[in-house]
């Protein structure tokens, strides 16, 4: 069995790779059991699709990598903290567990809204943050002053 920081491993690479082709340095990975099912990273401009957070995009990989939408059972392992929309997309895949790196003061649907703990939605989400924190968050930062600079 791996550990939390294996697969937020995979998700910074993932980062790295959303980076190198000038996107917001994002990556998720989707584990059910110990099996990867899932792995993207942001891909917003490239699709010129505002859905098309890591998230999501790890989202959609998993519903067709085992054949369906909902996804109990699975963890989703993202090098930030979600956004509202990407909460909304894991509460309707039914996720059992997320686990991010950087928090988002900005756009985290935790941090801003705390919305896994919200009783009025119909499902619940473990939360396990601040794996790798560091090393996400530097990821971010770095990409974000070069483009400053530039």
């Amino acid at each position: 069995m791996h550990t939390h920081s294996y697969y937020m491993n995979m998700a910074l690479e993932e980062a790295r790779a959303a980076q190198e082709q000038g996107e917001v340095p994002v990556g998720a990975v989707v584990v059910i059991g110990n099996t990867v099912v899932a792995r993207a990273h942001n891909n917003v401009i490239a699709m010129n699709d505002p859905s098309a957070h890591a998230e999501i995009l790890a989202l959609r990989e998993a519903g067709r990598t085992i054949g369906n939408y909902r996804l109990s059972g699975a963890s989703l392992y993202v090098t930030i903290e979600p956004c509202v929309m990407c909460a909304g997309a894991m509460v309707h895949a039914r996720i059992k567990q997320l686990i991010f790196g950087a928090y988002d003061a900005k756009a985290g649907a935790i941090t801003l809204f705390d919305m896994f703990s919200d009783k009025r939605l119909n499902h619940r989400i473990e939360v396990v943050p601040g794996i790798l924190e560091g090393k996400a968050s530097l990821i971010l930062k770095d990409f974000f002053k070069k483009k400053r600079e530039r």
